[in-house]
């Protein structure tokens, strides 16, 4: 499969648009458009991005979105289920017509997969999947465990998150204690505006991640700056451009281990 951003830039060079040109078509910073292009972002693009790039470049529409799914899909899934699908579809068809049928399978099932998770999981309602580790220190690669958002080993239920798109991570590190303690869960909402002061999952153009209180302010010259303010005061702030920062997501539930061994 040819990889995404490979496709994303013959597309978009075929259609003589510059990275600027499609940044203001699509609302997508420029400078995490090459990323995403040079391959150097870890995970796929928002299923939001995708839509508007294909919507913009001329694709198919889902057809960047299927190649997603099936991209964070782990490998010994989409290994299975390709010799599966090759198997089937070679019953049918001969060389690079099977092939080509089987991988147009994997992804439409994939994609199913991902979009209707009552059908082949069983859930616990309002289910939020946990993804891996945000850390409350210097910035770290956010790994989903190549899951789509909507697919994961563990689940945490929350009555009151109606935001479909809600995932969870756990806590590394004392930068965010007292109230965010390493091994927290923490929920986060991307439907929700984050305002100056919220608690965030920071998501940084280049791919990294921190989890940190944001502050919305200007340099001495007048440009804006984000903030990143740990909640523990043993440890110093970080002040980035706002144009460094690529998404926020913010906190709104935080579940914690009890233990009962304490009186």
């Amino acid at each position: 499969m040819e990889p995404l951003g490979a496709k994303l830039r013959q597309r978009r060079q075929g259609l003589s648009l510059t990275l600027d040109d499609l940044a203001t078509r699509t609302g997508i910073s420029k400078p995490y458009l090459s990323l995403i292009e040079t391959g150097r972002v870890p995970n796929p693009p928002s299923e939001e991005k995708l839509r508007a790039l294909e919507r913009e470049l001329g694709f198919k529409a889902g057809e960047l979105v299927s190649q997603a799914y099936l991209q964070r899909t782990p490998l010994a899934v989409r290994t299975m289920l390709s010799e599966l699908l090759n198997g089937a579809a070679a019953a049918t068809g001969k060389g690079k017509t099977a092939s080509s049928s089987a991988d147009q399978l994997l992804s439409r099932l994939i994609q199913q997969l991902a979009e209707k998770p009552d059908g082949a999981l069983e859930l616990p309602t309002n289910a939020i999947p946990v993804i891996n580790t945000v850390s409350g220190g210097y910035p770290r690669d956010f790994k989903d465990l190549s899951y789509p958002m909507t697919v994961a080993t563990d689940f945490v239920a929350c009555p009151d998150v109606r935001d479909k798109d809600a995932f969870a991570a756990r806590v590394v590190g004392d930068r965010m204690s007292p109230r965010f303690c390493e091994g927290d869960i923490v929920i986060f909402s991307p439907g929700l505006t984050a305002h100056s002061g919220d608690d965030c999952f920071v998501r940084f153009v280049d791919g990294h991640t921190s989890f940190k209180r944001v502050f919305f302010e200007s340099d001495e010259l007048g440009q804006p700056i984000c903030r990143l303010q740990p909640r523990n005061h043993r440890h110093p702030a970080t002040v980035v451009p706002t144009d460094q920062v690529a998404e926020l997501y913010r906190a709104v539930y935080c579940c914690h281990w009890v233990d009962a061994t304490v009186d």
